[in-house]
């Protein structure tokens, strides 16, 4: 006779375990995702606000040095130092470029848009955002490029002319992406005016296409960095680009506030989709990956290094270029694009109006400064938690009888000097701050690569070597690495 079959799931333990955890790492997922996209979404903010805040006033200061020149008199090899020539590069091509946006005419872009069907419409949309991933990608390059062959030392006054060309290079690279992102907002106009709200629903369905995209593809924990920033940065650039589709509207309405209200649950939708996407698609990569819920902790530590090792009295590279460099966000098109929106939304007029527009300046830079701190704040906290401070402070030439009091003190200190360089424009050129040992000259240089390569990292054991080598991979890592290992 047949008798009733008993099983016990105690004799594969291990298994059901192993099981149960996943389930735990899928329900922790959002909050440590989320926790992520916070901190590197203010991360943004900051770089964004940067450019209509600090950067007039450090240009400023940089003309003033200029013009105070025949009166204090000329001391040393250099005009300006080197980050004032950047500063002074940067306000050049944002004036430039704003210039020549007043040449496009916005309404004209959105009613030819508006003509199209909608399908052509989701074509265009999806190579629009290809497109801005590689004018971001090789945009960078070309402003770095700028930039150094603006401060590199020369030893022929004629070899400044190189200048020029890679100024023009740069200057038609962020009007090009201006008007590229210009084209996104406006396709994004017609689908929130459009009736039926179908080519919305077909934008809103292409973020669920990219789970399909990403999920069953083999990723490492170098490919998972690059994807979360390259999050941070569309969100980011989703929430500017709804600004101004809301700011276009409101102007056609005479500023209605009863028309926000009309906007609001579109605006709610398109948001909602980009966070479910994004905890759905990373939920189940790190679940077909077995990577742990703890990976973003270390991304968010490895952003805060950013930040704390940019903010130092002599730091290696400007933290916009930093930003720019690790997510791909470059602030300077979407700048010009909001100004030029701003100016032909908002008419001032009077002296009213100018005095609303001074206070409305200060309260950015109240907000700059503020986000600021409580950003350079948290940074330490998380590169404390993550025990890469000793990245920052030692050196291969350290005494090893350093305690940790001096190391501490230096701690605090940076905090300090940090947080007193926002409400300073510092207009010195910036170094790296890691000394080491020159044996030929016995002199000290200052360098991060010494310090990543260093001997001393191999004294220590396996666990931390293991733990400081995946640190070192993740600050190498930007957002335009090719990071191997990822299969289809």
């Amino acid at each position: 006779t047949p008798s009733l079959s008993c099983y016990f799931l105690e004799h594969n333990e291990a298994k059901y375990t192993e099981r149960r955890e996943k389930v735990y790492t899928c329900m922790r997922i959002p909050k440590e995702l989320e926790k992520l996209m916070i901190f590197g979404f203010f991360l943004c903010v900051d770089a964004f606000l940067y450019v209509f805040t600090l950067l007039p006033l450090r240009v400023l200061l940089a003309l003033l040095r200029l013009l105070t020149l025949p009166c204090c008199g000329f001391s040393g090899s250099r005009l300006l130092q080197p980050a004032q020539v950047c500063d002074m590069l940067r306000g050049l091509i944002l004036v430039l470029c704003f210039s020549m946006m007043h040449y496009v005419d916005y309404s004209m872009m959105y009613h030819l848009i508006r003509g199209q069907s909608v399908i052509k419409l989701y074509i265009i949309y999806n190579m629009l955002e290809v497109a801005d991933r590689l004018f971001s990608s090789f945009g960078q390059d070309i402003l770095d490029a700028l930039y150094w062959t603006a401060t590199e030392p020369k030893e022929r006054k004629r070899d400044s002319i190189g200048v020029i060309p890679h100024f023009f290079m740069a200057v038609f690279y962020v009007f090009l992406h201006a008007i590229l992102i210009m084209v996104q907002a406006s396709t994004l106009n017609v689908a929130f005016n459009s009736h039926n709200k179908s080519l919305l629903t077909i934008m809103m369905s292409n973020n669920f296409v990219e789970i399909k995209g990403s999920v069953f593809k083999k990723f490492e924990k170098n490919n998972l960095f690059q994807m979360s920033n390259s999050d941070i940065k569309e969100r980011f650039t989703s929430y500017v680009l709804l600004l101004i589709v809301c700011l276009r509207n409101m102007e056609q309405f005479s500023w209605n506030p009863d028309h926000l209200w009309v906007l609001f649950p579109d605006v709610f939708m398109v948001v909602t989709s980009e966070v479910a996407v994004d905890i759905i698609k990373h939920a189940f990569i790190t679940k077909f990956n077995d990577i742990t819920a703890d990976v973003y902790s270390e991304y968010r530590a490895s952003l805060a290094f950013d930040l704390v090792s940019s903010r130092q009295k002599n730091a290696c590279t400007d933290y916009s270029d930093s930003v720019a460099r690790r997510m791909g966000f470059i602030p300077l098109p979407l700048a010009v694009l909001l100004i030029r929106v701003v100016m032909s939304s908002i008419k001032v007029q009077g002296a009213l109006s100018y005095t609303c527009v001074f206070l409305f300046y200060l309260g950015l830079v109240t907000l700059k400064v503020l986000n600021s701190i409580v950003l350079l704040g948290k940074s330490c906290v998380y590169v404390k938690r993550a025990n890469m401070e000793d990245k920052l402070f030692e050196g291969p030439s350290a005494a090893p009888t350093e305690g940790k009091t001096n190391k501490k003190l230096l701690y605090y200190k940076i905090f300090y000097w940090s947080t007193l360089s926002v409400f300073m424009a510092s207009s010195h050129m910036k170094f790296c701050l890691m000394p080491c040992l020159n044996t030929q000259t016995h002199t000290a240089q200052f360098c991060t690569e010494c310090w990543f390569n260093s001997e001393e990292e191999e004294a220590q054991g396996a666990s931390e070597l293991k733990h400081r080598t995946s640190n070192k991979d993740l600050l190498e890592i930007d957002r335009f690495t090719i990071c191997g290992n990822r299969i289809d």
